[in-house]
């Protein structure tokens, strides 16, 4: 039986150019305190949250109003005894044209069943995607992390400590 990375799609009323261009807008998404490149090919750019989870993150490809991918150059959890999760995957946002809306399928390629960090990393990417970045696109304003927190993080951390 093959494993399945975890992959999620939403479907907005945005052009593709619209939808790519709130991925690279990690900041607006994900969290704000984001440091480095995250909307230009070969930029590398670092996340933290507090001291539960850090990682680096390269932009390996950038097609306008068709893909972005990052590959996860180094990661650490808290909450995990093992020191390799995400190190090395790839994860990819792939864009399609719907007859005037726009498919975006994430994928997180080797974030699958029966490694520490799947069901709150899935809970967590699920989030991100169909709420925070589905509200910027469709917005203008995501819900990231932010520097004086939100709903989302503290049922993260509820997770982690229980």
């Amino acid at each position: 039986m093959a494993t399945r990375d975890f992959t999620i799609a939403i479907i907005v009323d945005q052009d593709p150019e619209a939808v790519y261009h709130a991925i690279n807008n990690v900041r607006g998404w994900w969290s704000e305190e984001i440091t480095g490149d995250t909307d230009r090919k070969n930029g590398v750019f670092d996340y933290h949250y507090k001291d539960l989870h850090t990682c680096r993150i390269k932009v390996t490809e950038l097609v306008p109003g068709s893909i972005v991918a990052w590959k996860v150059l180094d990661n650490q959890f808290k909450f995990t005894q093992s020191k390799t999760e995400w190190i090395g995957n790839p994860i990819v946002f792939e864009i399609t044209d719907v007859g005037g809306q726009t498919r975006l399928q994430f994928t997180h390629v080797g974030l699958v069943p029966g490694i520490e960090c799947y069901e709150i990393c899935r809970d967590a990417w699920t989030n991100y995607i169909t709420e925070s970045l589905k509200t910027l696109i469709e917005t203008g304003e995501g819900d990231p992390i932010r520097k004086t927190g939100n709903a989302f993080q503290e049922v993260i951390e509820e997770r982690v400590d229980g």
